[in-house]
């Protein structure tokens, strides 16, 4: 008997990529976690890293420049073993996703659902 999914999009949630220099809506993403993808720049490994929580922006800083609230996390690619530090930031204008030794037009990510 043929299995009919009628809701695909919470099976297999599809990936968004960054934008450079245009931070993801916080209001999609504040109090989630994703999961990110990117290709390494060493070894053009696809790699795809755990959930990762995204912080909420600061609610009591003086200004917009401190509202930034950091998770920091480090991952290695499976392909040649590079040691890559994943920085998400999280402000009122919207979450950014940095992973160093990587080109950011790489870096997609999903939201669990």
């Amino acid at each position: 008997m043929p299995l009919f999914l009628t809701n695909y999009q919470t099976l297999f949630p599809m990936w968004i990529q960054q934008k450079n220099n245009s931070p993801a809506p916080l209001d999609e993403l504040q109090g989630r976690t994703v999961g990110l993808k990117f290709e390494c720049n060493h070894c053009q490994t696809e790699v795809f890293t755990d959930l990762i929580g995204v912080p909420a922006p600061d609610h009591l800083a003086n200004s917009t420049e401190d509202d930034g609230q950091y998770e920091k996390e480090e991952i290695k690619c499976p392909g040649c073993d590079m040691t890559h530090e994943i920085t998400v930031k999280s402000t009122f204008d919207g979450v950014m996703f940095d992973v160093s030794e990587v080109k950011p037009e790489s870096v997609a990510y999903q939201v669990k659902a």
